[in-house]
C-alpha cells in the first residue's frame, strides 16, 4: 500500500505544481486585459471573461513591438525613447542596468548561461554546478592574475538566487550537459541526475 501511495504522489505532485504555476502565469498575464478600454474588454463585449486572453494579448504586444523595432523607423523610435529616458536620473540608471543584463542574457550572440560548469565551491574538494556568464571586466579584471571567467553558482532548490564568482580558467570544468539538464539537477537537489555523456577533451568556449 505504501508503495502505491508513494508512486501516486510522484505522479501527482509534479503535475499539480506544473498546473499551479501555469495557472499563476496565465492569471497574472490576464491582468493585461485591464489595460484595454472598458468597451473592448471581453467581460463587457461577451458578458464573461476569457481565461488566457491576457496571455494572447501579451504575445501580440511582444510580436508587434519586435516587428516595429526591427525596421529602420522602429529603430529610430527606440533610440529616441532611450534618449528621452537617459535624461531622467533614476530611471536612466535602472533602465540601462536592466537593459544591459537582458541584452547579455537573451542575445543570440552572447554566451551567458549557455554552458554548465563544474567548480569547487565553497571550498576545495567540494564540487557544485555553475553557469558561465562571461569574463571579468572593469577594474576587477586588472587585479586578477592569469585568465579568469565569470560564473554564477545557483542555490538549490531555488536557482534564481546564488553567488557571482570570478574563477581561474584552469579551475573550471565545462560539462557536457545542457543548461536545462543542469537546472533540473540543481532544482531536484541532485535527485534527478542527467544522463552520462562522453566528456569533451577541453572546452572550446572556455579556450576562446
Amino acid at each position: 500500500m505504501k508503495k502505491y501511495f508513494i508512486t501516486g504522489l510522484l505522479i501527482w505532485i509534479p503535475l499539480s505544481i506544473t498546473f499551479m504555476v501555469l495557472a499563476w502565469i496565465v492569471g497574472t498575464l490576464d491582468q493585461i486585459i485591464e489595460w484595454l478600454p472598458d468597451g473592448l474588454q471581453p467581460r463587457n463585449l461577451l458578458g464573461f471573461d476569457i481565461p488566457g486572453a491576457g496571455l494572447v494579448l501579451g504575445l501580440v504586444i511582444l510580436l508587434s513591438t519586435g516587428l516595429v523595432a526591427a525596421n529602420v523607423i522602429g529603430q529610430k523610435l527606440v533610440r529616441y525613447w532611450e534618449a528621452l529616458l537617459a535624461r531622467i536620473p533614476v530611471v536612466k540608471s535602472l533602465y540601462y542596468g536592466v537593459k544591459q543584463v537582458s541584452d547579455t542574457l537573451f542575445s543570440s550572440s552572447g554566451q551567458a548561461f549557455r554552458k554548465a560548469l563544474l567548480v569547487q565551491y565553497p571550498r576545495q574538494g567540494s564540487w557544485t554546478i555553475a553557469f558561465l556568464t562571461g569574463k571579468p571586466g572593469g577594474d576587477a579584471a586588472t587585479h586578477l592574475k592569469g585568465e579568469h571567467v565569470s560564473v554564477y553558482v545557483p542555490t538549490t532548490p531555488n536557482p534564481t538566487s546564488g553567488f557571482f564568482l570570478m574563477m581561474a580558467r584552469e579551475d573550471v570544468i565545462e560539462l557536457d550537459m545542457s543548461v536545462d539538464e543542469a537546472l533540473k539537477y540543481i532544482i531536484s537537489m541532485g535527485v534527478v541526475a542527467p544522463p552520462a555523456h562522453v566528456a569533451p577533451a577541453r572546452s572550446a568556449l572556455l579556450n576562446e
